[in-house]
């Protein structure tokens, strides 16, 4: 890197891929390939987005240095040649990109393209580093370039297992640590003490513990990078600020490890399943509201002997086996001398405030005079990184000395408001007060009422909720100052601008909305909006829509949560089982539908008026959950009343998907009558075929086709898949669509059709990996490790067959074992060729993650060494 470069660093440092091409041209292109990189949850290093003062080639060489992949789009324009040089940016960026990145190159379709650019891309057609693809909107081009970044993510992942010491492998589970966005400042020792801590005999279970704003979040993501080593089969981290029911604690854990509520098995042997054997650590951060779960957590480590458990609470869990760390504030001063401003210099909480006020304001140089004043500032706040970096964030308009007269000024009067909390907690609400306080009015009030939602909420619905709360204020205007002041927090997601605040200061406002009396309008309005999304977001799940509707509920899954219990919480059980009944599918694809259980069973429970159609909409729920969990012909009857039921009040389709499920409730039961369950869902087929329900029709079809395999009826069975496919496709649902393809390819399989089975299956798979769907995932990789043993592919068929087991293993995801198909032909390969590479083979597969095993598998390359 060159000299003048060597300080310019890339926003974001997971994978990066830079992105060229000219701007205005091939706008609608860039923000396509920039979601598409988004959603693989990489960096997209764009040039426009980069540091002004630095001058434009060594921006981007800088940026390029950095980068990991390089992806080109060219459409028709060579781009700009600045003064002084021969070629314009777009070929420079090009001739600058290092020999060994991989360039992914993209042209537009029927360009005209300009004469330099025309000579630009026959080089690139002629070097043999460059992969190049044509593509005709930008749609298509955002799924090239996911479909392409998955399958070097495979090669991604290989280097990182190759270069790890000791030969330790490096588990995909990692990268749910969140990335930190600035440095941690002042944490060495504590961090070496919980390593230590950690590594001790017999710590099962370590609690950090402390007030709000203490920086134990940030403390527990950095022991957990630290102690990686320690745990091989990885980390997960598990946030629970917006779990507030006791019942939902194993499911969210459930969710985050990737063990979803679908199967037959209940949550707790499930989990037991999943992560028997591995050595992991999961971090429960934000546990303060859900004490009453503490319980649960002894119980979890009974069953996952090999699992440990550092959770982030403002109050100890009082359980067996649990080590309390007591997370201290930074300090503010020099122990030897600790009424020393000098020596205070180099004290942690005087670098955190220094590092900080740079970050707004680059120019701020410590002198003899502020230094006075900023540690007064960190002893005022008694070293709250939180309260630090909230008073560093006002250095743009104010000075040291200037905050420092402000503190002093409002601290007396909350401590003696607020005499009945903690000494610690009353510095952290004076900060927050002082800060929000050198707001102007509106923008307070904007604050306050977005503490409703929870974190990741999408401009969009920002917007619709200050149209509900009449906010006397221009809006974007004010959502920059809440930004700049850092009490609210943006990210692009998907191309979408999100917002989301620090627990504290939603707290904060949470209290400010109960003492105005306006929380209960505030939670009414929040509703609404969530009401609104689901019922336009739900009307696309189960057509042409789907991937859309499930990415932009997927967004503000929070919300939405959230947003159904208050409904809940407000009384409003009809409208809370209206969403839950729009959302079906979204449910199912994300495993929520246990936690939509719990919420419709309180709907039952509360008191008070509920329409007939909520009550068997709550009913569907529950014996949906029941009939996997605790099967019995009383689900059956159930189902079929609430069937009845929304039949009487006229919900056609809800009540034809209440009676086919009691037909697969039928299937589920200890003594089934096959033919009592084929008749309804034969009726369920016809009626949701009339009713225009091809996602419903296609589900029906492919329980007939299962009873068929069951009954060795292979032609009947593949009709029955065939035209659940033709249903799904028909009504533009890529969900069902793809569970009917997994069925139809393997009744493909059965009757010798490999090359039309291996078709089938490899686009199920790419469908699956489009809707994040890991046991549909699951599916495709043993059906193609079936065909790989069919042609004798020994080291494939065993690390697809081993991937796909790991996938199920990890998420606790078992078909019906009369129904499980591939191991049959794996056992055939071991008898006819060499077992034992078949069984390593196999073994290798196990540590490949969801994403890493479909790329290989669609490569259709061999397996890594071992």
């Amino acid at each position: 890197m060159s000299a003048g470069a060597a300080g310019i660093r890339t926003p974001d440092q997971r994978l990066r891929v830079f992105v060229s091409s000219t701007l205005r041209e091939l706008e609608a292109e860039r923000r396509a390939v920039r979601g598409a990189i988004e959603r693989l949850r990489l960096a997209p290093v764009m040039f426009e987005l980069g540091a002004r003062p630095h001058p434009p080639r060594e921006l981007y060489r800088a940026y390029l240095e950095q980068s990991d992949v390089f992806v080109g789009i060219y459409g028709e324009r060579y781009g700009w040649i600045a003064p002084g040089s021969d070629v314009s940016g777009l070929e420079d960026e090009y001739r600058l990109v290092p020999p060994d990145m991989p360039r992914l190159i993209y042209l537009r379709e029927g360009a005209d393209r300009e004469p330099r650019l025309e000579e630009l891309v026959r080089r690139i057609e002629r070097d043999d580093a460059a992969s190049y693809r044509g593509y005709s909107s930008p749609e298509e081009l955002a799924e090239l370039v996911e479909a392409d970044l998955a399958t070097l993510l495979a090669e991604r992942f290989d280097a990182s297992r190759a270069s790890a010491p000791g030969g330790d492998r490096v588990d995909l589970l990692a990268a749910r640590i969140p990335a930190p966005s600035t440095r941690l400042v002042g944490r060495d020792r504590e961090v070496s003490e919980l390593v230590a801590l950690l590594d001790g005999r017999g710590t099962r279970l370590v609690t950090l513990a402390g007030p709000g704003g203490i920086g134990k979040s940030r403390l527990a993501i950095a022991v957990a990078e630290a102690a990686a080593p320690l745990f091989p089969d990885g980390t997960a981290f598990v946030a629970l600020e917006d779990v507030v029911e006791p019942g939902l604690l194993l499911p969210t854990i459930g969710y985050a490890i990737g063990v979803r509520d679908a199967g037959e098995l209940p949550l707790e042997e499930r989990l037991a399943i999943a992560l028997e054997g591995r050595r992991m650590l999961l971090v429960l951060d934000n546990f303060e509201q859900l004490g009453a779960a503490a319980p649960t957590l002894v119980r979890l480590l009974a069953i996952a002997p090999l699992v440990t458990l550092l959770v982030t609470s403002r109050a100890v869990l009082r359980v067996r086996g649990e080590r309390v760390f007591e997370v201290p504030p930074l300090r503010t001063h020099d122990p030897a001398a600790p009424e020393s401003t000098a020596r205070a210099r180099e004290a942690p909480a005087v670098e955190l405030f220094v590092e900080r006020a740079r970050a707004v304001k680059p120019d701020f140089e410590v002198s003899s005079a502020s230094l006075d004043a900023i540690v007064g500032i960190c002893r005022a706040v008694e070293g709250l990184p939180l309260a630090i970096e909230l008073a560093a964030a006002r250095m743009r308009v104010l000075t040291p000395a200037g905050i420092l007269q402000r503190l002093d000024r409002q601290l007396p009067l909350l401590v003696d408001a607020s005499r009945d909390l903690p000494p610690r907690q009353r510095t952290l609400r004076a900060t927050i007060d002082w800060s929000t306080g050198l707001l102007p009015e509106p923008e307070r009030r904007v604050l306050r009422d977005l503490a409703v939602f929870s974190a990741g909420c999408a401009l969009a619905s920002v917007e619709a909720f200050a149209a509900l709360r009449g906010w006397d204020v221009d809006l974007y205007p004010a959502l920059e100052t809440l930004v700049d002041s850092s009490l609210l927090e943006q990210s692009d997601v998907d191309g979408e601008a999100v917002f989301g605040m620090l627990a504290t200061v939603r707290e904060h406002g949470l209290e400010r909305l109960r003492v105005d009396g306006e929380e209960e309008s505030a939670r009414a309005a929040h509703a609404a909006v969530y009401v609104e999304l689901a019922r336009r977001e739900g009307r696309g799940l189960g057509v042409t829509g789907q991937r859309d509707a499930v990415s932009r509920l997927n967004l503000e899954r929070n919300n939405l949560r959230s947003a159904v219990r208050q409904l809940v919480v407000l009384g409003d059980g009809d409208t809370a089982a209206d969403v839950a009944w729009r959302l079906f599918l979204y449910w199912w694809m994300g495993g929520f539908l246990v936690e939509v259980a719990l919420w419709m069973e309180e709907v039952l429970a509360r008191p008070g008026a509920l329409e007939r159609r909520s009550r068997a909409i709550a009913t569907f729920f529950i014996g949906w959950r029941d009939l996997w969990t605790a099967p019995s012909h009383d689900v059956v009857r159930a189902l079929a009343e609430a069937s009845s039921v929304l039949d009487e009040e006229g919900d056609a389709l809800g009540a034809t998907m209440a009676s086919a499920t009691a037909g697969l409730a039928e299937i589920s039961t200890p003594d089934p009558d096959l033919r009592r369950a084929a008749a309804r869902l034969e009726a369920g087929a016809r009626r949701f075929r009339e009713l225009g329900a091809g996602w419903g029709e296609a589900l029906s079809l492919v329980a007939l086709g299962r009873i068929a395999v069951l009954g060795d009826d292979l032609e009947g069975a593949t009709a029955r898949f065939r035209g659940a496919l033709e249903a799904a496709v028909s009504s533009g649902d890529r969900f069902t669509a793809s569970i009917a393809t997994h069925h139809l390819g393997r009744a493909r399989l059965f009757a010798g059709a490999t090359d039309e089975a291996e078709r089938l299956y490899r686009d199920a798979l790419e469908t699956s990996i489009a809707l994040h769907h890991d046991e549909g995932i699951a599916y495709g990789l043993e059906g193609l490790a079936a065909l790989a043993a069919e042609r004798d592919e020994v080291d494939r068929a065993g690390v697809l067959a081993g991937a796909a087991a790991g996938i199920r293993k990890r998420a606790a995801f078992f078909d019906v074992p009369a129904f499980v198909f591939h191991t049959r032909y794996l056992d055939a390969l071991a008898e006819r060729s060499d077992a034992a590479a078949l069984r390593a083979a196999e073994e290798r597969g196990r540590e490949y993650g969801s994403l890493e095993a479909a790329a290989f598998a669609l490569s259709g390359g061999s397996a890594r060494a071992g």
